[in-house]
């Protein structure tokens, strides 16, 4: 059901901001594409990170945080769904996923794209502000920001990020559902079976996904994507193709 009024939600927004030279597919073609099978690392292509950063181990996608870098999607995306989960195996633990990222590292390590954050609960105490106190715990909970220069109107502003109305992530050892509806530059974000975050007009539309090592052991287990119709990214440039030229 959860799955069934995500998708409804999606598409409808897709419906309304494409403009389609043919009429909506139906619901009834649409299906989630597994882009872990489990096994190994088909559907991914490393981008600055080591063979030894990724491996798979009891049908469990394994990222050990080291070097800090990224590993991307084969295809570029544009309007999806994507279900995600993950878990951190230390107190503090720092990944991501980019999403419409141009996959192209900068000055640290990491690409241009909107990323959905995943920190464990204890990087706000780990990680304290120069007074000693701890950092602000809306990073903590799927906060949505873009990364690299891209640039978006937060939901919930906390500066130029967004952070989620509600604190639903669990921390280390214990997994977490991220259910990423991705349109026309809008994303919303569900945790855990709710929806608590979005942000909007970004302007960068369609590239690749990219997971994220930053310096500690995290664990995924599945990574599904429906792709819905496509929308404006062409019409308004904000491809990577045309932002190449």
């Amino acid at each position: 059901m959860f799955f069934q009024k995500a998708f409804t939600a999606a598409l409808v927004l897709s419906s309304l901001s494409a403009q389609e030279k043919s009429a909506t597919p139906s619901a009834a073609q649409f299906a989630f594409t597994n882009l872990f099978n489990g096994k190994d690392l088909t559907n991914w292509v490393d981008v600055n990170t080591s063979p030894e950063t990724w491996s798979v181990k009891d049908g469990l996608l394994v990222c050990s945080g080291k070097p800090i870098g990224v590993m991307r999607s084969e295809k570029q995306y544009e309007n999806f769904i994507l279900v995600i989960e993950w878990r951190h195996m230390k107190a503090g633990g720092n990944s991501g996923v980019f999403l419409w990222s141009d996959a192209k590292p900068s000055g640290n390590r990491l690409p241009k794209g909107m990323e959905v954050q995943m920190l464990e609960l204890e990087w706000p105490n780990i990680h304290k502000k120069r007074d000693g106190s701890p950092n602000h715990p809306g990073y903590v909970s799927g906060e949505l920001f873009g990364a690299g220069g891209m640039r978006a109107v937060p939901e919930n502003p906390r500066g130029s990020r967004s952070m989620s109305f509600e604190m639903r992530c669990k921390g280390k050892g214990e997994w977490n559902e991220y259910v990423i509806v991705a349109v026309d530059g809008a994303v919303k974000l569900s945790i855990n079976g709710k929806f608590v975050n979005g942000i909007r007009e970004a302007d960068l539309r369609k590239g690749y996904l990219c997971l994220e090592a930053e310096g500690a052991e995290i664990h995924f287990r599945k990574i599904q994507i429906m792709e819905l119709p496509s929308g404006r990214a062409a019409d308004l440039g904000m491809t990577l193709d045309q932002q190449k030229k």
